[in-house]
């Protein structure tokens, strides 16, 4: 990096074993993407409830040249970030992928995504219109009830197997799918 980590906690004590864990995460991207000009990394820990822990949120920003890149990782999507290594370790997943992604345009080795992609239903939130899918490569993508074909968003389930489409660019919450078809049942 050309211009030193910056780390920042908000919400919660500094910790010597966290800002460690970042450092060494924050120097393996650059075998993803080199020339990283610079990466701020906040941790923040800012919900409280009675009935469960604390949820992590983890912001990374990544200026490359040309660019900036920006994973945002905020609960209460997933219980699993009560740990913060957890969402730290989803955030950092999110950032290489992004960084290899700028390498590949660059590269001008662009993949396609014109043929619809086999994935599972992991997570769904009916009262909410949303759920996440998972596919071959362990991407967690964001669908919509809009994005399912055939209206077939309430026969969907968790395990459900689908085929979907990732729609160019990102949403708020990640990659996301502009369509998903329902192929099988949950085993």
């Amino acid at each position: 990096m050309q211009q030193p980590l910056q780390i920042t906690f908000k919400e919660m004590e500094p910790s010597a074993a966290i800002e460690t864990w970042v450092r060494e995460n924050a120097t393996k991207l650059e075998k993803f993407y080199e020339p990283i000009v610079h990466c701020h990394v906040v941790v923040e820990a800012p919900h409280r409830h009675s009935h469960r822990g604390r949820l992590y949120d983890v912001r990374i920003d990544i200026t490359v040249p040309g660019g900036e890149i920006v994973v945002s990782h905020q609960g209460p999507k997933d219980q699993a970030h009560e740990d913060v290594y957890v969402a730290l370790r989803d955030a950092f997943r999110a950032a290489r992928r992004q960084l290899q992604d700028v390498a590949r345009k660059q590269r001008k080795e662009v993949k396609s995504h014109d043929l619809p992609t086999h994935a599972r239903v992991t997570k769904l939130f009916p009262a909410d219109d949303y759920g996440f899918i998972e596919g071959e490569d362990a991407l967690e993508i964001y669908f919509h009830r809009n994005a399912v074909l055939d209206d077939a968003f309430d026969a969907l389930s968790v395990g459900s197997v689908v085929r979907y489409v990732l729609a160019e660019g990102e949403g708020q919450a990640g990659p996301q799918a502009s369509t998903v078809e329902l192929i099988g049942e949950a085993r």
